[in-house]
């Protein structure tokens, strides 16, 4: 069974392209300095806030996906919650199942 982390932040939607990119970089060498693999990451643009947060009604949300960072997540967090220009952070953790490899029927007759 392999666990895989995902993290979902959401920046200040005032921010430039080029911060923006500074920030997702910044928190991807967390990850990898922590020792976290396959990391893949998805900026997923500015959209709507559900509801107001901080006075900021949208925000540019970004979605990180790794593997093997369990001991990443403390520190990731806590860059996140002393940056100013992050507004929300949430972090979830999925059990994923490995699938034993099966021959098949043409596999087993050759």
């Amino acid at each position: 069974m392999q666990t895989v982390y995902e993290t979902m932040y959401i920046l200040r939607p005032d921010l430039g392209d080029e911060q923006v990119e500074q920030n997702i970089s910044k928190y991807e060498n967390i990850l990898k300095e922590q020792g976290a693999e396959d990391i893949e990451i998805q900026n997923r643009g500015k959209r709507r806030l559900a509801y107001e947060i901080g006075k900021h009604r949208d925000g540019v949300y970004v979605q990180m996906n790794y593997s093997k960072g369990g001991k990443a997540i403390a520190p990731l967090e806590r860059a996140m919650r002393l940056s100013e220009e992050v507004i929300r952070y949430l972090t979830i953790k999925q059990e994923v199942k490995s699938e034993p490899v099966t021959e098949t029927t043409e596999e087993a007759a050759a």
